[in-house]
């Protein structure tokens, strides 16, 4: 690999973030995986595992608007402590309810929706973090990292969880997420404090909200990103239903189980790795849309097939191609948003990039119950093809966008850690 693919993990407090979050993304993954093997476990209900989604949209839609106006009114660093205390606290409060064989549903909802609230005020405050921790020549590449940083944790975290599920049980999945988020703590605790921008932090009022909205609105590329997004993801998230297909269509069992929900994360983490070598892309708004309808494709192949490895090729692909759309749109948000406005465009994309495939779990597991899992499946692919084909219809800049083109905003980023040194 060319020093240029790890050229952001030259910048120390970068560097202690990513290792931080590898550590605690594998956890979370793990604990995502293992709440959807629990709840099946005691309901035997698609509907029932659609409802998880619910319970991690709801905190989303209350808390995404304030959470970004948190984000920017205070040190994000500080800000990131509280919220990955809380996660741990919630990951802890499930292992204990797990070990004391606890058989009810709405415990595992209500920790469920904690977690998701503190995870509504980490996101914004660590997405608008990384810009002041790498110079703008290196966003791209940081971004790149970070994402396959997370993909990477994905294939760990659901591969884990199979085995330690059926070594250990569902509890032991949690508790090991609990700990995970100790990571994340002591690398913030060691990091330089981030210098404020000169501007000074925005204040916490509706005003402030509506500027957010305002700037996320006025920018086509940004705009058309997160309808993309949305819509994908609504359509053609089925992930919510891969224990159905893993017991009931696949007959694979846990641990094929793991394999499965690990298997979009391995085809992002190809993909990550490629995008980290090759630098920038060309064309980025035509690749942007073929990758989301790659996306669906891949989704609708899933649907029909009888096959554990032709459904894991395609789950790979989806993940694939979720990737190259993500380190695009991340990339060209970040780089079009001055620091002051960060939080809260992270938060009205949180909306999108989060309530998408939440509401399309709860579509999910609706159809799934109505018409079966293959054909849910297969729908939902469909959907993300129209969709895509309609944002690609009304957005002519999104076609047109090759990804050089200046933005509004062209200074460095503020609060830049430290100058550049070799990692290690």
């Amino acid at each position: 690999m060319r020093p240029g693919a790890l050229a952001a993990l030259r910048y120390r407090d970068f560097r202690l973030l990513w290792i931080g979050q590898l550590i605690s993304m594998a956890g979370s993954m793990m604990q995502s995986a293992a709440i959807l093997w629990h709840i099946y476990l005691i309901t035997k209900s698609p509907l029932a595992l659609g409802m998880i989604g619910l319970t991690r949209l709801v905190p989303i839609l209350a808390f995404a608007l304030l959470s970004g106006l948190v984000a920017d009114a205070m040190d994000r660093r500080r800000l990131m402590l509280i919220t990955q205390g809380g996660m741990g606290l919630s990951a802890l409060l499930l292992a204990v309810i797990s070990f004391r064989g606890v058989s009810l549903a709405w415990p595992i909802y209500v920790l469920a929706m904690a977690g998701a609230a503190f995870s509504t005020f980490d996101t914004p405050a660590r997405q608008s973090l990384i810009p002041s921790l790498v110079p703008r020549e290196h966003l791209a590449n940081a971004f790149s990292l970070n994402a396959t940083m997370f993909q990477f944790a994905s294939v760990l975290g659901p591969s884990l969880a199979g085995v330690v599920i059926a070594s250990f049980g569902v509890g032991w999945a949690y508790l090991l997420n609990a700990l995970s988020f100790l990571a994340v703590v002591v690398a913030l605790l060691l990091m330089h404090p981030v210098t404020a921008p000169e501007t000074g932090r925005s204040a916490i009022s509706l005003q402030a909200a509506m500027e957010g909205l305002r700037f996320v609105f006025q920018a086509p590329i940004i705009r058309a990103g997160m309808l993309l997004d949305f819509f994908a993801t609504f359509f053609a998230s089925a992930t919510a239903l891969l224990p159905i297909f893993a017991q009931d269509i696949l007959r694979v069992g846990a641990q094929g189980y793991g394999l499965l929900y690990a298997a979009p994360s391995l085809g992002a983490m190809v993909s990550g790795v490629v995008l980290a070598v090759r630098g920038q892309i060309k064309r980025q708004g035509r690749v942007l849309l073929w990758a989301v309808a790659g996306y669906g494709l891949a989704t609708i192949v899933f649907g029909i097939s009888k096959s554990f490895w032709i459904t894991f090729t395609a789950l790979a692909l989806t993940g694939m191609a979720d990737m190259v759309s993500m380190v695009i749109r991340s990339t060209v948000r970040q780089l079009l948003t001055p620091d002051t406005m960060r939080g809260r465009m992270v938060s009205w994309n949180m909306l999108f990039f989060a309530g998408g495939p939440q509401l399309g779990e709860v579509e999910a597991g609706l159809l799934a119950r109505w018409v079966g899992p293959v054909i849910s499946v297969v729908v939902g692919g469909l959907g993300c093809l129209v969709a895509t084909g309609s944002v690609a219809w009304l957005t002519p800049e999104l076609r047109r966008f090759e990804g050089h083109e200046p933005g509004p905003l062209e200074e460095p980023p503020t609060g830049r850690a430290e100058a550049p040194r070799p990692a290690g």
